[in-house]
C-alpha cells in the first residue's frame, strides 16, 4: 500500500510540478514577450530620438551657415557705410574749403568794388570840377 500511496503521491507531485513548470514557463514567456515588446518600443524611441537629433544637428548647421552668411553681409555693409562716411566727410571738407575760398573771393571782390567806387567817386569829383571850370571859361 505504501508503494502505491508513494506512487500516487509521486504522480500528484509530478503533476503539480508539471503544472508549476508550465505556469512558470508561461509566466516567463509572457514576461519575455512584454520585455521584447518594451525593448522594441524603446528601440523605436531611440531611433526616433536619433533621427530627431540628426535633424536638429542639420538645422543647427543650416542656421550656423546662415548666421555666418549674415555676419559677412553685415561686415560688408559696415565697411560700405564706413567708406560712404569717409567719402561724405571728404566731400564736406572739400565743400567747406570751397566755401572758404568763395567767402575770401567775395570779400576781395567787395574790397575791389569799394576801391573802384572810391576811384569812380574821385573821377566824378574831378569831372564835376572840370565841368565847373569849363563852364567858368565859357
Amino acid at each position: 500500500d505504501l508503494a502505491a500511496a508513494l506512487r500516487e503521491l509521486r504522480a500528484q507531485y509530478e503533476a503539480l510540478a508539471a503544472r508549476n513548470l508550465q505556469a512558470a514557463e508561461d509566466w516567463y514567456r509572457a514576461r519575455c514577450a512584454r520585455l521584447h515588446e518594451r525593448a522594441a518600443r524603446s528601440q523605436e524611441a531611440v531611433h526616433a530620438s536619433r533621427r530627431e537629433a540628426g535633424e536638429c544637428r542639420r538645422q543647427l548647421q543650416a542656421r550656423l551657415v546662415e548666421m555666418e552668411s549674415l555676419r559677412g553681409a553685415h561686415q560688408s555693409l559696415e565697411r560700405q557705410l564706413q567708406e560712404m562716411e569717409e567719402r561724405h566727410n571728404a566731400e564736406a571738407a572739400g565743400l567747406q574749403d570751397t566755401i572758404g575760398q568763395l567767402e575770401d573771393d567775395l570779400r576781395n571782390t567787395k574790397n575791389e568794388m569799394a576801391q573802384h567806387l572810391r576811384e569812380y567817386q574821385d573821377l566824378l569829383n574831378v569831372k564835376m570840377a572840370l565841368d565847373i571850370e569849363i563852364a567858368a571859361y565859357r
